[in-house]
């Protein structure tokens, strides 16, 4: 839950780099909201709830296709039936572009980074 919370946090951020992680689970829990609200409610709510997180649903898009070093305009090829969602679905499994790239530091290595506290002997 906190990778989706995550990414509401940064609701209209289109710069930087988004992790796997990040994009996937907040697919998911989209995913799971949106049939429990389409169930609930014949689609009204759910509608409402599509509206409300069509801009962060971009964003964190945007954010995974810098990851993988590809500018954000790779979206629009979801506009071609079947091929263009295989494609950015392709783009989306992909590992991080190691390093840093045209969009930032890899975010990966500031988590792993994060994780070791470094001691001075």
């Amino acid at each position: 839950m906190n990778w989706y919370v995550e990414v509401l946090k940064k609701y209209a951020v289109f710069e930087g780099r988004a992790r796997r992680k990040e994009y996937w689970m907040f697919a998911l829990v989209n995913f799971i909201v949106s049939a429990v609200l389409a169930l609930l409610s014949f689609g009204t709510l759910e509608a409402i709830y599509g509206l409300a997180v069509f801009v962060p649903s971009m964003a964190v898009s945007v954010r995974r296709l810098h990851d993988v070093n590809r500018s954000g305009w790779w979206l629009l090829i979801g506009l071609i039936p079947v091929v263009g969602i295989l494609v950015l679905i392709y783009f989306c499994i992909q590992d991080s572009t190691a390093g840093t790239n045209a969009y930032g530091l890899n975010p990966k290595s500031d988590v792993e980074y994060a994780e070791y506290e470094v001691i001075d002997e």
